[in-house]
């Protein structure tokens, strides 16, 4: 019981984050058979992570960020922005393009936004699993309500732009480059701010996570009623 206790802080924001995106795909929601699968994806996606970060050490290139925050700003950014972003987003950006395009119910713009979330949801579980043991509980209560949508909102840009070439019928090669590349550059750059310094950065990355969800949130909104009037014949 006790044990299941501690979990909690991983449990409920999980369940939390995934009521609030079946809601918002509440038109023609998605099966939760695929919602769940996307979420085991972002499981495997975390280990795919950390095979990529390990595959660092033999180059010498597997570093302690904490460390360089404290030592070497200019160290932590290149490692943010060249080994942290690109690796965490492709870790969740292939399994979408792998798995998830080839889904029979992926059939609208929406749908990418939502089956990225939930990889997103996944990867950020197990993330937050890993630091359970280093956390108070006050701590990984916030930081399993935090870290999803970090991950989430990330995940959304690159899904976005691959959706609209896939359901196009275009090339996704493009979509791939540019939307792997914008959000690889902007969760390595919030990172970078959270951990060169918490505290004074915090505002930036506060800005920069809100910035990104006040643009997904209209994008949502839009996706949903385009798909309303689609079904109903309006213009």
């Amino acid at each position: 019981m006790q044990q299941a206790i501690l979990f909690l802080p991983i449990v409920v924001p999980v369940i939390f984050w995934a009521a609030y995106h079946y809601h918002k795909d509440r038109h023609l929601p998605e099966p939760p058979l695929n919602l769940a699968l996307c979420f085991a994806l972002g499981l495997g996606a975390a280990g795919i992570s950390k095979l990529l970060y390990i595959g660092l050490e033999p180059l010498g290139l597997r570093l302690d960020a904490v460390a360089l925050g404290d030592q070497n700003p200019i160290g932590l950014l290149a490692y943010a922005l060249l080994a942290i972003g690109p690796i965490e987003e492709i870790a969740k950006l292939l399994p979408f393009v792998i798995v998830v395009l080839r889904l029979k119910a992926f059939d609208e713009p929406l749908d990418g936004i939502v089956y990225a979330s939930f990889i997103g949801l996944g990867y950020a579980a197990t993330e937050n699993i890993h630091y359970l043991d280093y956390l108070t509980p006050l701590e990984s209560v916030a930081r399993g309500f935090a870290s999803p949508v970090v991950h989430i909102l990330f995940a959304s840009i690159w899904a976005h732009l691959i959706t609209q070439a896939w359901l196009a019928r275009k090339p996704i090669a493009k979509a791939f480059v540019l939307g792997f590349l914008l959000s690889a550059l902007l969760h390595g750059l919030y990172d970078f701010l959270v951990l060169l310094n918490p505290v004074s950065a915090l505002p930036i990355a506060a800005t920069l996570i809100i910035t990104i969800w006040i643009w997904r949130l209209i994008l949502m909104r839009r996706l949903h009623r385009d798909a309303v009037n689609k079904t109903t014949g309006r213009r």
